[in-house]
């Protein structure tokens, strides 16, 4: 799928961006949307006066710590009646006790770490609410996770956006060069 990043953020403004990243850190609707190339190219166009990097900050990080909020109690309220479950079709109750105990061990990174990971950023949250991680402690991963990712990719994208001349003939590369990088983990 072809995403014009540039005009789909200029058409849709800041409250698409907050909904495309809700959607895209805690609901399996948002798996396929674009998320680090997404964040970059609004910091981009923050460097060009076209939006104000405080408010794609905010909202991005706002948008991204909901979003995942909203994908661990989805996971809390469909998981359980999953454990209660011998056995389902897509879900044995083994992997899901497999799951509990990796979440209990890795789960702080996992959280942290999967912010940066297309197709992971979505599912970690639910997966961490399947597998009964805590909330007080997914809570603080997932500040974490939000502040960096949601304020990290577009300062990165506005920094880029002000160091280098005519950066816009370099947009395209960039921005996919940022899509290879971030699918090559989940890869």
């Amino acid at each position: 799928m072809h995403w014009d990043l540039t005009e789909l953020i200029r058409a849709v403004g800041y409250a698409g961006l907050f909904f495309i990243v809700f959607a895209e850190s805690g609901l399996l609707v948002g798996i396929f949307l674009p998320g680090d190339s997404l964040l970059f190219t609004a910091g981009f166009l923050a460097s060009q006066g076209y939006l104000s990097l405080p408010q794609i900050i905010i909202i991005c990080v706002v948008a991204a710590i909901s979003g995942d909020a909203v994908g661990h109690f989805f996971g809390r309220k469909v998981g359980r009646r999953l454990f209660d479950r011998p056995h389902s079709r897509w879900f044995k109750r083994k992997h899901l006790f497999a799951t509990k105990v990796f979440y209990e061990k890795h789960g702080g990174k996992t959280i942290v770490l999967a912010r940066f990971l297309p197709v992971i950023r979505t599912c970690a949250p639910i997966v961490a609410g399947m597998g009964n991680m805590r909330c007080k402690r997914f809570f603080s991963f997932n500040m974490t996770g939000g502040i960096l990712w949601g304020a990290g990719l577009p300062g990165f994208g506005y920094a880029l956006g002000n160091a280098i001349p005519d950066i816009d003939a370099y947009l395209l590369p960039i921005v996919t060069t940022i899509i290879m990088i971030s699918a090559l983990p989940t890869l």
